[in-house]
């Protein structure tokens, strides 16, 4: 699953379908300094996501909600776009990376120049009234500036645990999973049901699976190429083995 080889034949098949969907989870961004969740220094280790990330903490304890994202927010605005990123930036811009699939929701991939994003935990970049909908800023949700519509309460435009996926970009990453050449992972734990399944699906479909993760996933038995390197080292390594 590993070696030189099999890096060379994710590469090639990279050049022959130009149809590479990437599949990013938290630890694409820690190499830009954010922390992941669920490994085991992750922050549902050391905070309570259900009291925490959940529509429930929200309604019921705001301050506490509202504390802790204006944190996570202010961490993401200052963090920056790592190697990783830019890397799949470029490829994306000579059409060999169709399409990124997101669990993340820091903006990363945007801010370094990659355009085809399906942010399936929505984005910091979001945010709306609890009551009435209505768009406002990042900075009106961490001032605590009310809903200019209605006077509501702001939230950030993320997916809490117990709500559901955004229909269009889990609709649009199963059909790219489905018709992907090549399928990467980089920095998911694969452990959150359905997005996981997406790897398998592509498999199954005939696309080359790569997985490069610093911990072992539950999908990892399907991959074709498995590394536990740096998301970085690895993305630098594919880059100089696809060429000009």
């Amino acid at each position: 699953m590993g070696g030189e080889g099999a890096l060379k034949q994710l590469a090639l098949r990279m050049r022959e379908t130009r149809n590479t969907v990437v599949f990013t989870g938290a630890g694409m961004s820690t190499e830009s300094g954010l922390s992941d969740f669920r490994s085991k220094d992750g922050i549902w280790n050391v905070e309570d996501p259900m009291e925490l990330a959940t529509a429930t903490a929200m309604r019921g304890n705001y301050d506490k909600f509202h504390a802790f994202y204006s944190r996570r927010f202010k961490l993401m605005g200052e963090a920056q776009p790592n190697d990783g990123h830019r890397i799949l930036a470029e490829l994306e811009h000579r059409g060999l990376v169709t399409c990124i699939i997101t669990q993340n929701i820091d903006g990363l991939h945007r801010r370094a120049g990659s355009r085809n994003i399906y942010e399936l935990h929505g984005s910091v970049e979001g945010v709306r009234c609890m009551e009435c909908g209505s768009g406002a800023g990042q900075e009106d949700f961490i001032e605590r500036v009310p809903c200019a519509s209605c006077g509501g309460k702001l939230r950030p435009g993320v997916v809490l645990f117990g709500e559901s996926l955004p229909a269009d970009a889990l609709d649009a990453s199963w059909d790219a999973s489905e018709k992907a050449g090549a399928f990467i992972v980089l920095g998911s734990s694969l452990k959150v049901s359905p997005a996981n399944q997406m790897p398998a699906i592509a498999g199954r479909a005939g696309a080359f699976v790569a997985i490069c993760n610093r911990d072992s996933t539950p999908m990892d038995h399907i991959a074709d190429y498995r590394t536990s390197e740096g998301i970085g080292e690895f993305l630098a390594k594919l880059k100089a083995e696809i060429g000009a």
